[in-house]
């Protein structure tokens, strides 16, 4: 679908469909809605005042214009109540009225710019979420379906300003907003996509193409060289399958090689069995998407390659499957990380934090700081914090602050989690420095204490997307399956961090 913005009157510009707005309450329509109402002969006043229009958050309602404006259909989408307008409103509703054009075939369709102004909320920042939501909410996966979808999809999108002299700072907005969106569609695309089509060699290939095209360093850690470092931990869980084990590093470079890198790490497990303490088969078939933060890491790397911000960056993937082979690590083993720190295995099924361990330690032999790893890694904090919310863990309050607020201005809710050293000791063991997993209670806690022994006094933030990683039913602009949660978020830091001085 191709973006663009204009400027004029909404009335006068012919498309299949126009999108205006309502907020909840709201008895006489003002703005470019009043207009489209006049223009209408008072249609939409008068279906507010019957009660078929209240201006409900994602309320849809198709106006049929009769050659009256230069649009073949107007929708009034509900804004909901003004006081609770935010940009993911503005990202829900866009969703809503474009899946219900895309429904009766619309391919052209025009909108004012919702509720700019409204809440305190900046034109260019309704802009980019109005184009997000669009983009995103359009989203669906295909590749492996061979029957006819039924219906066309938008071509067009016109985002409509009466202000000519915005032009530039809005298109501006329209670019970051496509960038953004197609990042978290691109995380979704690889997600959703079959284990078997997205071994850890095929992971590789992905992010080679994204490198070539983004110009991109790229270099790629075979199980030679896990080896060679000391990556006991990465190689462990990788024993099990006849897959290769990988370890991704792609780094954008903003001219300035003296500049420390900031590090983002994606756990790749591109299948989880959960190994010898393999899980039970209802559901297995979702942990095709236990790769979803290193999915993330990448198409983060390649919008920021786009966006070029003055920060250098590094994204460090680590992917293997975790399969029970007959080479497959066993509860009790011990192995050793790159660090040279021991861990006994107590649940193969706790593979994540092992493969997260050694990337970690590279990330730091890297000079990599500060450290943002994103990952599917405890079932804990899906039962804590259901599918809705991003759990954060960190050893840098400043840090994990600034992964909230860049999580807000995404619309990725993320949920900060204690980190008190009496969690420290369920992660004891008797044979090694460490165990795997710290036992039923405090999961999440404890897999980010784990981390936390590898990460030590690097400046660092563990983000556990477990639960708002994949979905089972419609969460206003997300439709079921793969979210891409964290890429604008991660995307959010980094332009962040570059605006701040760099060590």
């Amino acid at each position: 679908m191709e973006v663009k913005v204009v400027s004029g009157d909404i009335t006068r510009i012919k498309v299949d469909a126009a999108i205006v707005n309502l907020f909840e309450g709201v008895e006489k329509p003002g703005g470019a809605t009043g207009a489209v109402d006049q223009a209408l002969g008072g249609i939409i006043g008068q279906l507010i005042n019957e009660g078929e229009i209240k201006g409900k958050l994602n309320e849809v309602t198709l106006i049929h214009t009769m050659g009256k404006m230069e649009a073949e259909r107007v929708v009034v989408v509900g804004l909901g109540k003004q006081e609770k307008f935010t940009y993911d409103t503005v990202r829900a509703v866009t969703a809503a009225a474009c899946r219900f054009l895309r429904k009766i075939g619309a391919k052209r369709v025009a909108t004012i710019i919702h509720g700019a102004g409204a809440g305190g909320l900046s034109m260019e920042g309704t802009v980019q979420a109005l184009v997000e939501g669009s983009i995103i909410g359009l989203y669906i996966f295909r590749k492996h379906v061979t029957k006819e979808h039924g219906h066309d999809e938008i071509e067009e999108l016109i985002v409509v300003s009466r202000d000519e002299s915005n032009l530039p700072m809005l298109e501006s907005s329209v670019k970051r907003g496509i960038v953004m969106a197609e990042a978290t569609n691109f995380t979704r695309d690889m997600t959703n996509e079959p284990a078997n089509y997205m071994t850890p060699s095929d992971l590789v290939e992905v992010a080679r193409k994204v490198a070539v095209e983004r110009g991109l360093e790229f270099n790629v850690l075979e199980r030679e060289d896990m080896d060679k470092l000391g990556m006991g931990a990465l190689l462990g869980v990788a024993q099990g399958s006849k897959q290769p084990p990988k370890l991704i590093v792609m780094s954008y470079r903003n001219n300035d090689s003296t500049a420390t890198p900031l590090g983002f790490i994606g756990k790749g497990i591109t299948f989880d069995s959960g190994g010898i303490s393999i899980k039970p088969s209802e559901g297995m078939d979702e942990m095709k998407g236990d790769m979803a933060g290193g999915a993330a890491v990448i198409a983060a790397i390649a919008a920021i390659a786009e966006l070029k911000p003055g920060i250098n960056v590094t994204g460090l993937i680590p992917a293997t499957e975790n399969l029970p082979g007959g080479a497959a690590l066993k509860p009790g083993d011990v192995l050793k990380a790159m660090n040279g720190k021991t861990i006994e295995v107590a649940n193969t099924d706790a593979e994540g934090r092992l493969i997260l361990a050694d990337a970690i330690c590279y990330a730091k032999k890297l000079g990599l700081a500060p450290l943002v790893d994103v990952a599917t890694l405890t079932g804990a904090c899906r039962v804590a914090l259901g599918d809705i919310c991003t759990g954060a863990m960190g050893n840098d309050q400043k840090l994990i602050d600034k992964v909230i607020k860049a999580g807000d201005e995404a619309g990725e809710k993320i949920w900060q989690l204690p980190m008190y050293e009496e969690y420290k000791e369920q992660n004891k063991s008797e044979v090694a420095d460490v165990k795997n997993t710290g036992g039923r209670y405090a999961g999440a806690i404890t897999a980010a204490q784990f981390l936390a022994e590898f990460s030590e006094d690097t400046p660092w933030v563990h983000l556990d997307i477990a639960g708002p990683s994949f979905i089972k039913k419609e969460q206003n602009y997300l439709i079921k399956g793969a979210t891409g949660v964290a890429v604008r978020t991660l995307v959010n830091i980094a332009l962040a961090l570059a605006e701040e001085p760099q060590k």
